[in-house]
Formats: structure tokens, sequence, C-alpha cells
């Protein structure tokens, strides 16, 4: 049985986070202005081996964790990363294996993560138009190479194959409508996210933010959407089905309509600290653990101590808070 919080929340879900270096620069993320040519990133020396990943995996696997989510900055850019996948695959318990990618070099390497065991993926993709595109990931990167990563990822068999797109009003709510009709019928699932305030780096402006209300009104009056049951408890995403059966879209409205009380995610960073929330201020590090050879019950009841003592809420308190707290970078822990 799954170790529970405070508020009576399982531990199902693991996110691990690759890396934080990333070849895009979104705004809501990695800003370039903070995260320029003088940012210091992690040295590879201090990022977590796929021997601990995986042994840290397993002993999570014992306490109820059935989903990995491998995550970065950008997961791809670590090096031999479908040995990992073959590894994580294999972690008895783990029942969805899945990465979050901005897709850039997807197309190269989806058939070899399909062929090591990912069960699927979740690309970022904030806009179809390529100036829209180039402004939102300020990186020289094509649309069209991401767009090809989608549908090598489809042709490998990693489905369905999911589009997670920010939407910021008045930088790219005019792309709602192109994104939802791009991928009707195609069986991806788009994914439209409210903005929210993860971080510090980007100066969140709750004026930016387009509520999901909004974002189903404006598809709907295109073609009518019902909605349909969670694949799954904890699942973030409010799922709606076209009614002519074109597939489906979802909404996550963490600012407008936050799931606090059904969140099952634990995070760990690439440098081996834990996170009992996205929007967490402070961590929890595996890595002395790790060094001094402690055995898998320790690592265990480390985990167990601080998932039962875990009390977030963040979301669903943003908006009673006078003082800002400084949190941890999404681009360091994932989304």
């Amino acid at each position: 049985m799954a170790v529970r919080d405070t508020l009576d929340r399982p531990l199902k879900d693991l996110r691990i986070s690759l890396t934080d270096r990333c070849n895009f620069r979104c705004r809501y993320c990695m800003p370039r202005e903070v995260f320029g040519a003088a940012h210091s990133f992690l040295p590879t020396a201090q990022t977590l081996s796929f021997d601990q990943i995986e042994r840290v995996s397993r002993v999570l696997a014992d306490l109820g964790v059935e989903k990995i989510r491998l995550t970065g900055g950008e997961p791809l850019l670590r090096p031999g990363i479908a040995d990992l996948v073959s590894r994580l695959a294999r972690v008895t318990g783990i029942r969805d294996l899945t990465m979050t990618t901005n897709a850039s070099m997807l197309a190269q390497k989806a058939p070899a993560l399909a062929e090591a065991g990912l069960g699927r993926v979740t690309v970022s993709l904030d806009a179809l138009d390529p100036d829209v595109f180039a402004k939102s990931t300020d990186a020289r990167v094509p649309v069209d190479r991401v767009l090809a990563g989608i549908e090598a990822a489809d042709r490998a068999g990693l489905r369905p194959v999911k589009i997670n797109a920010v939407i910021r009003r008045g930088v790219n709510d005019d792309q709602i409508e192109a994104l939802a009709e791009r991928f009707r019928g195609t069986g991806c699932v788009v994914r439209f996210i409210e903005y929210m305030d993860v971080g510090n780096a980007q100066g969140w402006d709750r004026s930016y933010v387009v509520p999901a209300a909004e974002i189903v009104e404006r598809i709907d009056a295109r073609h009518p959407l019902e909605p349909i049951s969670p694949a799954r408890p904890g699942e973030v995403a409010t799922r709606y089905r076209y009614a002519d059966g074109g597939g489906e879209i979802g909404v996550i409205a963490s600012v407008t309509e936050p799931f606090c009380g059904t969140c099952t995610r634990l995070r760990l960073s690439a440098e081996g600290m834990l996170y009992t929330c996205l929007f967490a201020e402070t961590g929890h590090d595996l890595v002395p653990l790790l060094a001094r050879g402690a055995d898998d019950e320790a690592i265990a009841a480390f985990v167990e101590r601080l998932w039962r003592g875990r009390a977030d809420r963040y979301s669903e308190t943003r908006h009673e808070r006078t003082v800002v707290p400084l949190k941890v970078e999404m681009s360091y822990i994932g989304g």
C-alpha cells in the first residue's frame, strides 16, 4: 500500500530531472536574461548517476510509486538516456514510464527510446506560428523540427503523444484554436496549461493567465466538447472529447481550479534533491545517504518520513499569501 501524506494523498508519481540544462530559453521557465552565458549549470560530476537513479526508483516503487516521468531541463540532452530508460522500464511496479521533452532532438531519438521501453512522450509546444514559436522559445530551433519529433514519436509507438501548451494572454493565446485544430483527429492530445508562477525568474503576472474555462469555451465554439472522466486518480488535466469523435483535449488549471488535494507527485532533481511540490521553497538532500552507502531500507525510511510529513497545497493558498516565497526553478525539477 502506498505511503500517504498529512492530507491522505498517496505517493504514486516520481518525476526525475536528468539535467538542469536546456537548449530553449522559454520566458516562463528559463528566460535568457537569467539563464544566459554567465549562468552556472550543474557540473556533470554533481548529477546523479544512472545507477543511483535506478536504485532510488526501485526503492520508491516499493513505497507505491507506479509512474515515472523523465524531465529536465531538456532530458534528451543527457547522454546515454536510452540506457537509463531500459533500466527503469525493468523496475518492478512501474506501470507508466514517460518523458517530457521539447522534441528538438526527438525525431532522431524516438525509435531508440521506444525500443528501450519508454511508454510515451509529452512534448512542450506553445505555438504553431513560426514567429510566435521563435519568440516563445528564444532558440534557433524551427517549429518544424518539433513537429517532426512529434510525428516520429507517434510512428515509434510512443502514444498517445501529448502536447503541452502554456498559454499566456497577449503572447500566444491566438494559437489556442490553431493547436486544437492541428492535432484534432491525429490521436495526439493537446493539453492547455494556465500560466503558473513557478520559480522566481519569470516575473509572473496574473494578468497573463488565460483561464482554462475560456480556453474550453473557445474550442467548444468551433468543435463541441464533452467532459470525460480522468484516466486515473491524481490526473492533473481536466479532459474533454470532441463530440464528433475527433479525439480529446485537456486543460490544466492550477491557477483558477487548483488540484492540490489529489497531487501524488514527488520530484527528484538532477543532483539528488527531493521536492514534495512544484512550488517548493526547499528540497531534501538524498545524496548524503547515497554517498555513505546507506541501504535501501534507510533510503525508504527517509522518503517515507518526508512524504508522511507533506502538507503542501501552494496553489490553493496562492492568493492568501502576502509574501511571495522564493521557489525552486521549474528548469531544476521539471514541470
